[in-house]
């Protein structure tokens, strides 16, 4: 018996029959209506809410097909069940190729039709609430959550847009914090396996024995403590994503198991001496330089080319300046979302020229975090240059006062100079030491003077 009133139509020419029909769901829990012309049936569907439709399939002028039609046209998710004398059998298998549900041939039980109507009305639901979360899974992880319109950013989005819908590898890099884990949802979220799991694991988290268990997962008795078959990361995403985050810190021997499962659709749990197929799309992301890795053989050669079918490139912040004040005003009302009976209001024009400053060597995911914590512990509705913390501030005094106030030595003047600069090139000493004209020697001592 259904938990809730489900609106019912039940269509037929012979009114005395659907009548009946009618009644005998609404003694089963149903709001059922009866209907005596397939006309109609059609106008009560235009009009007013109906979850499911009973028709029969021969009616003069709108028959049962027509009827289907109508429906599906309005509501494409709505079942419908046809009910057919045996003569017109064929005309009932159409109607399932034309989107029926099922079919009854006359005489048949109302037990039979309920149990059909029950189902068809479950899945119905099934179907809504996958759609739903479909829905709510594009908005959560969609293209739009990643801010910016600079090239670059420009760029990663036509790029996460074009590959969605190819279910191959797709390989992400760039620098820690960039922003790889929301690639790699948004590209999920807008993929056709969006329903499904979407599955992290960070391979760097876990030592090679356990990071192997919980990818392919074990038997009962593979090894001390494995009281019960476990699945594993892989099947528990079949039919939707793995993301494997830090890819470039898995041991050379996971490494060949995971490039069976690329070539083969396959795994075999610990233990286990039989394959399991699956069907999983690998995204894979890292900070590091695969190919050179794989050059002095750190990572599979092989490996490699069969994850780098698509790669994107995630720019560091440093590299997209222009994007940084939509940035902080996203992460500003981000956090005043989150800490909502937080104090601060905005930020001065002084700190967010600090901001705008600052090298960002953590990236997006370091801004972030500055500013959930600016807005967490703020104690006045503007946010102020002396409101930041230390490290960001450091590079806003080199530039806003280093000439008021006492006379500095030029040894203090160089090593602050040096600091402000090693942010913003996100610490590459080599790049540091061209950009002020020193050798690396030098600029090793600079950072090294005492205050």
């Amino acid at each position: 018996m259904p938990t809730s009133k489900h609106r019912v139509l039940v269509v037929d020419d012979n009114l005395e029959m659907a009548r009946t029909l009618a009644e005998s769901l609404c003694d089963r829990g149903y709001d059922a209506e009866a209907i005596g012309s397939g006309e109609a049936a059609a106008e009560k569907l235009k009009s007013d809410h109906v979850d499911a439709l009973v028709t029969d399939l021969r009616m003069p002028k709108v028959d049962g097909l027509a009827l289907l039609a109508v429906s599906r046209s309005l509501s494409p998710e709505r079942p419908v069940i046809v009910m057919t004398a045996f003569s017109a059998i064929d005309t009932a298998v159409e109607s399932i190729r034309q989107g029926a549900y099922h079919y009854l041939t006359k005489p048949f039980k109302v037990e039979e039709l309920a149990l059909f109507l029950g189902r068809a009305l479950d899945e119905s639901q099934l179907r809504r609430e996958a759609a739903t979360l479909k829905r709510t899974l594009r908005d959560r992880f969609s293209m739009e959550r990643i801010v910016g319109n600079s090239t670059s950013m420009r760029n990663v989005r036509e790029i996460v847009a074009r590959v969605a819908s190819v279910p191959v590898p797709v390989l992400i890099l760039g620098e820690t914090g960039t922003g790889k884990s929301l690639v790699a949802q948004a590209i999920h979220a807008d993929s056709q396996r969006s329903s499904r799991p979407f599955v992290v694991v960070n391979c760097a988290a876990l030592p090679e024995p356990l990071l192997e268990s919980e990818l392919f997962g074990y038997v009962k008795g593979a090894f001390t403590g494995a009281a019960s078959d476990r699945p594993g990361l892989f099947r528990e995403a079949d039919g939707g994503t793995l993301f494997l985050d830090e890819i470039g810190e898995m041991a050379p021997g996971l490494q060949a198991k995971l490039l069976h499962v690329i070539e083969h659709n396959s795994i075999r749990p610990v233990g286990s001496t039989k394959e399991k197929e699956i069907d999983v799309r690998i995204i894979a992301a890292t900070h590091r330089n695969l190919h050179a890795a794989a050059s002095t053989g750190k990572f599979r050669e092989d490996l490699l080319y069969r994850l780098d079918v698509l790669s994107i490139v995630m720019p560091a912040l440093r590299d997209r300046r222009d994007d940084l004040p939509e940035l902080v005003a996203h992460f500003f009302k981000q956090a005043k979302e989150k800490f909502p009976g937080s104090i601060p209001e905005r930020l001065s024009r002084e700190a967010l020229e600090c901001l705008l400053i600052y090298g960002w060597p953590g990236n997006v995911r370091e801004l972030a975090h500055v500013l959930d914590k600016i807005v967490l512990l703020g104690r006045s509705k503007i946010v102020t240059f002396d409101d930041l913390p230390e490290n960001v501030r450091l590079p806003g005094r080199v530039q806003r006062d280093e000439f008021n106030g006492d006379i500095l030595p030029i040894r203090d003047l160089q090593r602050r100079y040096a600091a402000w600069a090693m942010t913003q090139l996100g610490g590459h000493k080599g790049k540091v030491a061209e950009k002020l004209g020193i050798d690396a020697k030098t600029l090793w001592k600079w950072l090294s003077e005492s205050e």
